[in-house]
């Protein structure tokens, strides 16, 4: 099996340790060229910033057709934003593949400053929590019927609402998940991801 990390920008080098412990083949993709996968992971990073150089590589159009053609795709922060229908404070020229029926907010968790982490209950993991760390995430705001809510968490934000908020989320074959598990080694989301390839 090979396994496409897009390696434009961001967090894209743990994935591929992670998938190199799976017995994966991963594959950097920083051109149409390398798109020769079965499925393809999104990386946490600044979205606007890949959402350019996915313009300006050549990249876009073909994963878009990639993954509307069933290719199956993971995105992690920036990637789920990138994958999200749509992007509450995105920029006017930002671009995204419109690939899973929710609606999410850029940094909606807060700053760089309030970064946290936490341990979460996730359905059908039945050896324990996964770790999750947040850095700037986004926030799901609206999920269509068709999304399988796969984890939430409940945060105090800092107007003080809290609420419970999806965190994984999935749709046939595309999956996101507003946090890196990819930075504490966690791998049972890309176990998750590998299963639906």
């Amino acid at each position: 099996m090979r396994v496409g990390i897009l390696s434009l920008q961001g967090d894209f080098l743990n994935h591929f340790s992670i998938l190199e412990r799976l017995d994966v083949e991963p594959v950097l993709v920083k051109t149409p060229a390398d798109l020769r996968v079965d499925g393809l992971i999104l990386p946490g990073g600044e979205s606007t910033a890949i959402s350019m150089l996915l313009q300006s590589s050549g990249l876009f159009d073909p994963i878009r057709g990639l993954i509307r053609d069933g290719m199956p795709v993971f995105g992690t922060c920036a990637g789920m934003i990138l994958l999200a229908r749509s992007v509450i404070d995105g920029r006017e020229d930002q671009v995204g593949f419109d690939a899973i029926d929710i609606a999410v907010r850029r940094n909606g968790f807060g700053r760089q400053v309030a970064s946290f982490e936490t341990d979460l209950d996730v359905a059908g993991f039945e050896d324990g929590p996964v770790k999750a760390v947040f850095i700037r995430a986004p926030v799901v705001e609206k999920v269509a019927e068709e999304v399988e809510v796969l984890a939430s968490v409940d945060y105090q934000f800092p107007d003080s609402s809290g609420r419970s908020v999806p965190v994984i989320c999935r749709q046939e074959k595309v999956l996101v998940s507003s946090f890196h598990p990819e930075l504490v080694g966690e791998d049972r989301i890309h176990r998750l991801f590998l299963r639906l390839i």
